[in-house]
């Protein structure tokens, strides 16, 4: 069973109340957006494995520590998980980055991929799936379906408000994947909008309506 973990560091939950005020102009919600995410960054990738090597200092040789090869990708969901990116590559820049876009047929209410773009080695990669917001759960389940037909290593998905309907959506479509996210709303309005929320992620980023 994945783990979810609900970010409660002051400095992400201070961040998140200026994300929040609907007088945050586009510029500062993107760089509110892009900090945030790196600070839930930081946890997720908590349980990378290290392995030892020996670094010569200008004093001695030192035994330390570096990342165990393990190889990362980033893979926003359209088009909101963009405004994540660049905070994760703060982090970790070597890290691939892929992208996902998905609709639901008005008629069938199937998930329709219609741009997938990912690193050839996926097969090879810990995956972190990105999205500001869980509404529904829809498009991180249809999307986290996708990916995981091409075989990665494992999964986790990160976003940065949901509703309760949506976390637990998601938790019991794929069980296997981590969760992340910096505040558990209260619900979702009868158009799929978390409340209290922030609005339309996705229009404050590059500033449409």
């Amino acid at each position: 069973m994945g783990k979810i973990l609900i970010m409660d560091h002051p400095l992400i939950q201070h961040k998140l109340s200026i994300l929040r005020d609907e007088n945050t102009g586009s510029k500062e919600f993107r760089a509110l957006i892009s900090e945030i995410a790196t600070l839930i960054c930081y946890e997720a990738t908590r349980d990378l494995p290290l392995e030892d090597v020996e670094v010569k200092t200008p004093i001695c040789v030192a035994k330390t520590k570096v990342l165990a090869g393990k190889k990362l990708a980033v893979v926003p969901i359209l088009r909101a998980g963009l405004g994540m990116v660049d905070g994760m590559l703060a982090l970790v820049p070597s890290a691939r980055v892929g992208h996902i876009g998905l609709y639901r047929d008005p008629e069938t209410l199937m998930p329709v991929e219609y741009y997938c773009k990912l690193p050839a080695d996926i097969e090879e990669r810990e995956v972190f799936v990105v999205d500001p917001m869980l509404a529904t759960g829809g498009s991180a389940i249809d999307a986290i379906t996708q990916i995981k037909k091409r075989g990665p290593k494992h999964i986790k998905f990160l976003g940065i408000i949901a509703a309760p309907e949506g976390l637990d959506a998601l938790a019991k479509a794929h069980p296997d994947v981590d969760i992340f996210v910096a505040s558990l709303d209260e619900k979702l309005n009868d158009h799929a909008y978390i409340v209290p929320g922030l609005g339309d992620a996705g229009d404050r980023i590059f500033g449409t309506k």
